[in-house]
């Protein structure tokens, strides 16, 4: 399974859009989860995160077509003028390490 996780910061102004933009990608088929979070802030060190999208694909061939997906570029297209910061990772799961490393 791919993890797809991506990072957002925008003004308090503009979050509401944000995350409003950010919902169209809920209704691409090609995800076995996908969720739209807002941070909750509680960590100690770092706040900066205001909202989150999280989603799992069966593999990087489900991912790509998700991209693919004329609603992703919708919500791109958006997001992108209204957002400050983006960052994003995907990772393997099966890779992962799940135990200590000795």
């Amino acid at each position: 399974m791919i993890r797809h996780i991506v990072f957002f910061t925008a003004t308090r102004e503009n979050r509401e859009a944000v995350r409003k933009g950010l919902s169209i990608l809920t209704g691409i088929p090609h995800a076995t989860r996908l969720e739209i979070g807002e941070n909750v802030k509680t960590d100690q060190w770092d706040r900066e995160v205001d909202i989150i999208v999280y989603g799992e694909f069966e593999d990087e061939a489900a991912l790509a077509a998700y991209k693919a997906h004329p609603d992703y570029e919708k919500s791109t297209s958006t997001v992108k003028p209204l957002r400050e910061m983006r960052i994003a990772a995907d990772y393997d799961t099966d890779r992962a390490v799940k135990t200590p490393i000795r």
